[in-house]
C-alpha cells in the first residue's frame, strides 16, 4: 500500500489535534508536554520504554496503526556528556539511528500531518564559524568525543528533508544548544556539564560542611555506578574521588575536566519547549536545504565562567581544580539563531536565574 502523500497540506494542529511525544519522560520530551498542556493541548499520546521499545520496528509499527497519531514530537534518544558519549560510542550511533527511523518512516507509512524531530548542536563541524548557521552542516570534520552521536542526528536531519522531498512529508528539525532545566539527567557519568557542575558543587559543599545526611540522602535518591547513601564512610569517598569530589580535613576540592576555556551557550528546557511547539504551529518543511532551524539565546560563556555561576549559587567554598589532561571538546558552539528569530521567536529566561531555578529544584529534591 503507498500511504497518502500529506504533500501540500495546511498545518491544521489544533487542541484537539493527536499528538505522539517520543520521549516523553526525558527532559526535553516532558517540556513539551507541559508547554503544549499550559497551552490547551489535550489529545497527547505518551509511551514509556516498557510500554513501547521504539528500537524494535514491529511495535513501533504496531503503535502507529493503532494509535494513529495526527503529529509526532521525536525527543526519545540517547544523550549524555562528553564521557558518555566517549564511552558508549556504538550505543549512541545504534541506538539513536533506529529510534529516528523506525519513529520517521512509520510517521510517514501512516500519514502523519507533521513530525518534530529534535537534534543537537553538535551536528555542527568542530571549527564551524562563530556563530553556527544553519548552512555549516556538512562543511567540515565533526568533534571526535561526540561524532557517533552527531552522525546519527545528521541522518535524522536528511531523513526528514529526504522524506519531504519523495514524499511531500512535513517533516521538521530544530537543533538546540546546550540545555539545563527541569528532569535533566544528573547521573555523573552521563550528564551534560551543566547538571554535572551543580551536583559536583552540592556534593562537594555537603563534604566542606560535613554534612553525610545530605550527601547519603542526594546518594540515596541518585546513586553513583551503584553506590547509594546506605554503604560506608570509605566506599562513598572513593566513589567521589573518581569523579573528582574529594575532601581533606573538611578542605574540599572538585577537579574538572579539561581547562575551562571551551565557550558555551545554554538554553532553558522550557524555553526550548515553547519553541519547538512554536515550530510546530508555525513552520513547515521547505523544498529547500537545509531545512532544521537552530534553537538557542544568542549568547555563550566559558565553562569556567559558567563553573562560578553555579558555585556562587550553590554556596560551594572549596577549591575548583581543572584537569588539561582531559579533553575540552569543541573550542565554541554558539548557535546563529536569526532564522527562528526571523519567525517570531525569542527566549524568556536567562542563564542565571535559570540556574538559580535549577539549583533551588535540585537542592529542594
Amino acid at each position: 500500500m503507498t500511504p497518502k502523500s500529506p504533500k501540500g497540506e495546511i498545518n491544521t494542529m489544533n487542541k484537539n489535534s493527536k499528538i505522539y511525544i517520543a520521549g516523553h519522560n526525558g527532559m526535553v520530551g516532558s517540556a513539551i508536554k507541559r508547554n503544549l498542556e499550559n497551552k490547551g493541548f489535550s489529545n497527547i499520546i505518551t509511551r514509556s520504554k516498557e510500554q513501547l521499545n521504539l528500537l524494535n520496528e514491529e511495535s513501533v509499527a504496531t503503535f502507529f496503526k493503532t494509535e494513529k497519531p495526527e503529529y509526532v514530537v521525536l525527543a526519545a534518544a540517547k544523550v549524555g556528556g562528553i564521557v558518555a558519549n566517549s564511552t558508549y560510542r556504538a550505543q549512541f550511533i545504534y541506538e539513536n539511528l533506529m529510534i529516528q527511523n523506525h519513529v520517521i518512516h512509520h510517521s510517514y507509512l501512516n500519514g502523519v500531518k507533521k513530525l518534530l524531530f529534535l537534534g543537537s548542536s553538535c551536528i555542527y563541524p568542530r571549527m564551524a564559524e562563530q556563530p553556527m548557521h544553519e548552512d555549516a552542516l556538512l562543511t567540515g570534520l565533526l568533534e571526535t568525543t561526540n561524532e557517533p552521536y552527531a552522525i546519527a542526528k545528521i541522518a535524522g536531519i536528511k531523513m526528514c528533508e529526504a522524506y519531504h522531498a519523495q514524499y511531500g512529508c512535513n517533516f521538521i528539525s530544530i537543533m538546540p544548544t546546550n540545555l539545563y532545566g527541569q528532569n535533566d539527567n544528573y547521573d555523573l557519568e552521563k550528564s551534560h556539564v551543566l547538571p554535572a557542575l551543580i551536583r559536583k558543587m552540592y556534593l562537594g559543599k555537603c563534604l566542606m560542611q560535613n554534612d553525610w545526611t545530605n550527601l547519603r540522602s542526594d546518594l540515596t535518591k541518585n546513586p553513583i555506578e551503584g553506590i547509594d547513601g546506605t554503604k560506608d564512610d570509605d566506599t562513598i569517598l572513593k566513589i567521589l574521588a573518581k569523579y573528582g569530589i574529594t575532601s581533606v580535613n573538611n578542605e574540599a576540592s572538585i577537579t574538572l575536566w579539561g581547562t575551562g576555556s571551551p565557550l558555551r551557550e545554554f538554553l532553558h528546557v522550557d524555553d526550548m519547549a515553547d519553541s519547538s511547539v512554536f515550530l510546530l504551529l508555525n513552520y513547515d518543511a521547505p523544498d529547500t536545504t537545509p531545512s532544521h532551524v537552530n534553537a538557542g539565546c544568542g549568547e555563550d560563556l566559558s565553562i569556567k565562567q559558567l563553573s562560578e555561576i553555579v558555585q556562587k549559587t550553590v554556596g560551594y567554598e572549596g577549591k575548583v581544580i581543572w584537569d588539561s589532561t582531559k579533553p575540552d571538546g569543541t573550542p565554541r558552539k554558539l548557535m546563529d539563531v536569526s532564522k527562528l528569530k526571523g519567525l517570531g521567536w525569542k527566549p524568556k529566561i536567562l542563564l542565571e536565574e535559570g540556574v538559580k531555578q535549577v539549583v533551588s529544584a535540585y537542592i529542594n529534591k
